[in-house]
């Protein structure tokens, strides 16, 4: 199959499946905040390195975890407990996202939070649509994770970790508040081992654009998180 030029003058995209094998659909384009949240409405967001045009997927399978399967590991239950941090929203995303685009990974030269991604996602958090989950300790950040919420969907993007188990309880308060919430699918993206043992699992790109397009419908307040009064996880 081709791999599509994106065009810059409209905000648009070819159909998702119409990807390449690997989950490439297309190339170019900008990250304008209504281009983004059209991507993600349809199932496709842009992931590519510094020096490299802007490339756009749509893989199949896709990596998802539904709220009301999620499970958390007993040691981590302990941890959450604990109490040993202090969980935010929306107090440092781009703190957060800086700290992403730092973080090493395991097989991974640089990253692909490129200036401009991270600049354009900032700009959707300021809209109202990117959050970021943040853990906290003696008044450091040590952890977190961000993404973008449109309707039921969160579409997460990226995590980070100073202290160990950090990043882990920001995600399990982030999933049960969002299970609270209503929200009824989170998006990967792609497979990790470490959300597989959260209940993360692979479903068909047909089946996550049919569920996509019915949960970006749901009518929701946009603009910063914070958590319910009182809110803890119940884990």
């Amino acid at each position: 199959m081709p791999v599509y030029r994106i065009p810059k003058h409209e905000h648009a995209f070819p159909h998702p499946e119409l990807a390449e094998p690997d989950g490439l659909l297309g190339v170019g384009g900008d990250l304008a905040p209504a281009r983004l949240l059209l991507a993600y409405a349809n199932g496709i967001f842009p992931w590519y390195s510094e020096g490299q045009p802007i490339l756009w997927f749509s893989p199949d399978p896709r990596f998802v975890l539904f709220p009301d399967r999620f499970r958390v590991p007993r040691s981590l239950k302990k941890i959450v407990r604990r109490g040993d941090f202090e969980i935010r929203l929306d107090t440092a995303f781009t703190d957060v996202i800086a700290e992403c685009r730092k973080a090493w990974r395991p097989g991974q030269a640089g990253t692909w939070i490129t200036q401009d991604m991270l600049d354009a996602y900032s700009t959707l958090h300021t809209l109202g649509f990117a959050h970021s989950c943040e853990a906290w300790q003696d008044g450091e950040l040590v952890g977190g994770l961000y993404g973008v919420a449109i309707g039921d969907l969160f579409a997460g993007e990226s995590m980070f970790a100073k202290r160990p188990d950090a990043s882990k309880v920001a995600f399990v308060w982030l999933v049960e508040q969002l299970r609270t919430w209503g929200y009824r699918l989170i998006d990967s993206q792609v497979h990790t081992a470490h959300l597989e043992r959260f209940g993360a699992e692979h479903i068909s790109r047909r089946r996550y654009l049919t569920l996509v397009h019915e949960l970006v419908k749901a009518d929701r307040a946009v603009g910063p998180w914070q958590f319910d009064a009182g809110f803890s996880p119940g884990v």
